[in-house]
């Protein structure tokens, strides 16, 4: 997968996994500690999240990081 491909992925991934725990973008942005704004970019794939980053919002979503990552 290239990396656009992966971006695009893991924003689609974690949309799917927050509206299946019925929660917002601010309330995943909170349990991740930062900014809603910065997690409705890295949704939208208009920002890269780091992998610390990811790693906060896979905890906040309360998914393994393999139901996010496409490898």
């Amino acid at each position: 997968m290239s990396d656009s491909k992966t971006h695009k992925h893991i924003a689609k991934m974690l949309k799917k996994h927050r509206l299946a725990n019925g929660l917002t973008q601010k309330e995943v942005a909170k349990r991740a500690q930062m900014h809603s704004n910065s997690y409705a970019k890295i949704e939208r794939n208009d920002r890269d999240a780091t992998v610390e980053t990811l790693e906060k919002v896979v905890k906040a979503l309360g998914v393994k990081s393999s139901d996010v990552l496409p490898f």
